[in-house]
């Protein structure tokens, strides 16, 4: 299908939790001419998409066919559809949904000159034991501890290493991302999606013990950030358009569980109530006790806007979506 000459802008992954909320923040900025591209079959994710303005909806099966027909109507391409299971242990599934279709789109992006940005992941980090500094010259230094971290850093260096490269690119590793539209995704919601649901059932909420004694229960920290601030990054790129690079996409200060689960309570209006269970066996090897994203290169190339507190973003997310069951 041939559509006539617009500036479209491509969002795959549209459906799903980021991409959805860049549509979002893409229509309050006055884009409507948009190219979703998804699996759109699944149910639990219509709400995500159905009531945003678009131009037209794609599958990604038939995605590049469609793109080899419109190629010259696409002005930039968001490239955020992924795999996300971190428990999953299939490597085909990653190897064909997120390292070859992301080659692909990069190729296309290259053939015919649209700008390009990703979603890498701060799983590409493992345990962290080299830090999490945004430095490409360490990409093969990096240890992920699941496929999932792996699919992402072997794309990552694949990425780095090609002759010739889309005008401009972005690969954007985001570390732990909360927020509005992450209804569908079950176990890999965010903690705080899982501490309102609990708090809100039971009254109570269960953080993960320490199994490492430098690490007191609910003391594990992770850098959280809203998914808000994700979207406005990725516009803020969009019109950067230079500086082309792999970029951190945290907070750039990271929190403890306990505090997460003080704010969510908090947030409720319900009274503090916290357990600690052990971490189940299948995720306790490769579990991660802290992350915190060097945002220097960010801030280097003319990233000046504050990122919502985990208090704040806390806040935002809770009163103004998951107790009105909103999307964004």
């Amino acid at each position: 299908m041939r559509l006539k000459k617009l500036n479209m802008i491509v969002v795959t992954g549209a459906a799903g939790f980021i991409a959805s909320c860049l549509v979002a923040k893409l229509n309050e900025e006055g884009f409507t001419d948009l190219v979703l591209v998804d699996d759109f079959s699944v149910d639990l994710k219509k709400n995500n998409w159905e009531n945003k303005k678009f131009r037209i909806l794609v599958s990604r099966n038939t995605f590049f066919e469609w793109l080899k027909d419109n190629q010259q109507q696409v002005q930039f391409i968001f490239h955020l559809g992924a795999r996300t299971d971190t428990t999953e242990f299939n490597t085909a599934i990653f190897d064909e949904l997120n390292l070859n279709y992301s080659k692909q789109i990069w190729l296309n992006c290259v053939q015919f000159n649209i700008p390009l940005v990703y979603a890498s992941s701060a799983a590409t980090y493992g345990a962290g034991e080299f830090g999490y500094n945004d430095n490409e010259l360490e990409l093969n230094s990096l240890k992920p501890l699941n496929p999932y971290g792996e699919s992402k850093n072997e794309f990552d260096k694949w990425a780095l290493m090609q002759p010739q490269k889309p005008l401009f690119w972005a690969g954007l590793k985001f570390f732990n991302v909360y927020g509005p539209n992450e209804y569908h995704k079950g176990r890999m919601a965010s903690v705080i999606f899982h501490a309102y649901q609990q708090i809100n059932n039971s009254g109570s909420m269960n953080l993960f013990k320490s199994h490492k004694k430098e690490y007191t229960d609910g003391e594990q920290l992770r850098d959280f950030i809203y998914v808000k601030d994700v979207v406005e990054v990725c516009y803020f790129l969009m019109h950067l358009r230079k500086h082309s690079s792999i970029y951190n996409l945290g907070t750039g200060m990271a929190r403890t569980f306990k505090a997460l689960a003080e704010q969510t309570f908090k947030s409720m209006n319900a009274t503090e109530n916290i357990d600690f269970i052990d971490i189940p066996n299948d995720i306790r090897a490769t579990y991660q006790y802290y992350t915190e994203a060097n945002m220097s290169k960010l801030k280097s190339i003319g990233y000046h806007c504050n990122f919502y507190s985990l208090e704040d973003g806390i806040e935002d997310y809770v009163k103004n979506y998951l107790q009105s069951n909103r999307y964004f």
